[in-house]
This record gives C-alpha cells, sequence and structure tokens, in this order.
C-alpha cells in the first residue's frame, strides 16, 4: 500500500524497521495496516506502538504472537475481539488509555499472562472486577476509585503485586476485605490509613 500518511505503519515501513529498529520510531504512528501488524518482530522487547489510537481486530491477531512487552496506551477504545487476541501476548501489555473494560475483556485479560496495565479504567463491573483478580502477573487498576466489598475480596486473594493508588472511597466492608490481602500492593494513603485502623481493632 502506498500512502502520503505520515501517522500510517505500513508494511514497508515495518519491513525497514526489521532490517533496522532504530531507523523507525514505531511510536510516532497512530494507525497501522493489517500487513504491517503480521510482519512486526515477535521478539521485540516492549514494542513501542502506544501512539496508535485505533487497531483492527485483524491487527491484534497478529500482535497475538508477540512473546514480549507491548506498548498501547494510546488506545482508548478496543473491541472484545481484539482484546481476546492481545489477552495471548506473552509478557508486559500496557493498555493504559482504556477508561472502559467489558465483562467479556476483563475475562479475556484474566488468562494473560505477565504485567497488565490498566490505570486509567474506570468503568467496569464488580463481575469484571472479580474476573480480572485471577490475572496471574502484576496488575495496575489505579484509576479504580472505591471497590465493592465483593470486588475487594476478589483483589485481596490475587497473589500478585497489585497497584491500586487511585483508592479514595472504601466502604468498611470493602476495607476489611482488603486488609487480608497478603501478596504486596501499592495503595493509596486514604487507603492504606483505613486498613491500618481494620488491623489495629
Amino acid at each position: 500500500m502506498e500512502t502520503n500518511d505520515p501517522t500510517l505503519l505500513t508494511q514497508e515501513i515495518a519491513e525497514q524497521f526489521l532490517a533496522d529498529f532504530e531507523s523507525v520510531d514505531l511510536s510516532e504512528f497512530t494507525t497501522m495496516t493489517d500487513e504491517a501488524a503480521r510482519i512486526l518482530p515477535n521478539d521485540q522487547d516492549d514494542l513501542p506502538l502506544e501512539g496508535l489510537t485505533s487497531l483492527s481486530d485483524a491487527a491484534a491477531a497478529s500482535l497475538a504472537n508477540h512473546q514480549a512487552g507491548l506498548l498501547l496506551q494510546g488506545l482508548t477504545e478496543i473491541s472484545d475481539e481484539a482484546v481476546k487476541s492481545l489477552a495471548k501476548v506473552q509478557g508486559k501489555l500496557h493498555l493504559g488509555g482504556l477508561t472502559a473494560l467489558s465483562d467479556a475483556a476483563a475475562e479475556a485479560l484474566s488468562t494473560h499472562k505477565g504485567i497488565l496495565y490498566l490505570p486509567k479504567v474506570t468503568q467496569i463491573s464488580d463481575k469484571a472486577l472479580e474476573t480480572l483478580a485471577s490475572h496471574e502477573g502484576d496488575l495496575d487498576l489505579s484509576g479504580l476509585t472505591t471497590l465493592s466489598p465483593q470486588a475487594a475480596e476478589a483483589l485481596a486473594n490475587n497473589s500478585h503485586f497489585l497497584l491500586l493508588f487511585g483508592l479514595k472511597n472504601l466502604s468498611d466492608e470493602a476495607t476489611e476485605a482488603l486488609s487480608k490481602r497478603k501478596a504486596g500492593s501499592y495503595l493509596s494513603k486514604d487507603a492504606e490509613i483505613a486498613i491500618q485502623r481494620v488491623k489495629a481493632k
């Protein structure tokens, strides 16, 4: 495909990147052709695609073969089908632009193995949080400001490092549940204080 669009990552540019990683800055592109996605390297650490603002299901299916970090924090929306593909990525998966996560997307991401970044997600159901709690790897949910007792209990049982430093409003029941967490976590100051009060009782 020939194009004069400087924001489009084409197969030709992807081939240039394969020949010399330093010759192309992948983070500069906001869109990518399906053909380009198919030939990007599968073992490149932290493949810098954070400039992308859209991703087709076909491109996501190709990126699913990636065996190292994948940076996609420029995406603010993505289909459930694309998420199902990206969940197969081995290693870091950065979806830092998403603000909402469906139940289906959470179920898919719960199968991902590696560090999962969802720091801006604020729209997510209790069901989705309970499902996501089974994720095998460090989990960043620092955009959440509150948790239901059910979600807090599920996350307390997660055995990997957890980022929840956005928490501000926790009920006594949710605080009690979260206080039983044994794995490492980075909580907000408000949550830490509330938990210490629970433990001091």
